[in-house]
């Protein structure tokens, strides 16, 4: 008698462990919590980068706008609306700085946010493309010049974005140096005419 019971206390504890619910929950949540949050860590990612992107369009639409209408002016230094390459980064670091911080190392020597200023002859003169030089945003022809009154110019803001979760650096990273890490690189312009203030 007791040899016969063996085999079926075995056969039914075998049933019951594969019939447990015990631990369950947890054991699918393993399974799913690594996908789980790196889906959660790209829409956050994804999130961040295209508020700073939108922050920094905010930006150059209004220091343009300031530019345009002569609330800031680089002609004469004696004029009360006079700001040199300096104040005017810390003025543009100002109006991003909800998102973006400059250190005062930032604003004197350009390492993330780049600001290009130019007055054109024509609107059609304007550049259409963003300057590169390999794999990485050429700097060297930027500068901060705008026209005075009725000249027309082109602001544009770059800002190097980086990338904080690895994982998805191939899908948000956009430019880099050439075997170099990558960034996101937000790049916004506005073309105006300067009104013709005094």
């Amino acid at each position: 008698m007791a040899g016969s019971t063996a085999p079926k206390s075995k056969k039914s504890g075998l049933k019951k462990l594969f019939r447990s619910k015990d631990g369950a929950a947890a054991i699918e949540f393993a399974l799913l919590a690594i996908p789980y949050f790196l889906i959660v860590f790209a829409i956050i990612e994804t999130f961040v980068a295209y508020t700073a992107e939108q922050l920094v369009a905010n930006g150059v639409d209004t220091m343009g706008r300031k530019l345009r209408t002569g609330n800031i002016t680089v002609t004469s230094s004696a004029a009360t609306t006079y700001m040199n390459q300096t104040q005017f980064r810390r003025a543009f670091c100002a109006e991003i700085s909800i998102l973006i911080q400059c250190s005062e190392a930032e604003i004197a020597t350009p390492n993330k946010l780049w600001l290009d200023a130019k007055p054109y002859t024509n609107f059609s003169d304007m550049p259409t493309t963003i300057p590169m030089a390999n794999g990485d945003l050429n700097t060297t022809g930027l500068s901060f010049a705008p026209g005075g009154s009725g000249t027309r110019n082109m602001l544009r803001a770059y800002y190097k974005w980086d990338v904080t979760t690895d994982l998805l650096r191939p899908y948000i990273a956009n430019v880099g140096p050439t075997g170099g890490s990558k960034y996101f690189l937000i790049v916004e312009t506005s073309a105006f005419k300067n009104e013709d203030y005094p």
